[in-house]
């Protein structure tokens, strides 16, 4: 499934809730499925900077595409790792780099978070592009 439609789906079933409490609840529940990365990588290399939670993220590259993993300390910002993971995770490398992040503010996700969290999550959406980035690379070489 394409970045894109993955993408309309999240904005799709936000759009389902009416009020930002009820996204929050859909955020933590998101958190519970996530992908988590093993204990041996939940280092301080895979710690992302600037997020106010301790926030860990590892990715693979499998078959040309990039599996990420991840782990919070806090439920909500697991449920926002597992929400961009739940784009980007399993994409070629080209895919992930091409991508914009547009549907983050199609869902007002940015606007409602407190603005340490919202550096978080520009950190996280960093890390993950770094990634594919040097991915690409190794890739053409």
């Amino acid at each position: 499934m394409s970045i894109k439609v993955i993408q309309q789906e999240i904005i799709d079933a936000f759009s389902m809730f009416d009020d930002w409490m009820e996204r929050y609840e859909y955020l933590i529940e998101l958190g519970k499925s996530l992908n988590l990365i093993k204990p041996e990588f939940q280092t301080d290399d895979n710690l992302i900077k600037g997020c106010q939670s301790k926030v860990w993220i590892h990715a693979e590259l499998k078959n040309d595409k990039i599996v990420y993993t991840a782990n919070s300390d806090a439920i909500l910002t697991k449920g926002i790792i597992a929400l961009l993971l739940q784009v980007f995770s399993d994409k070629t490398p080209q895919e992930i780099l091409d991508a914009d992040t547009v549907f983050i503010d199609q869902i007002g996700l940015k606007e409602h978070l407190s603005p340490t969290r919202a550096n978080g999550l520009v950190s996280m959406i960093k890390q993950i592009k770094w990634y594919a980035l040097a991915y690409q690379a190794k890739i053409k070489n």
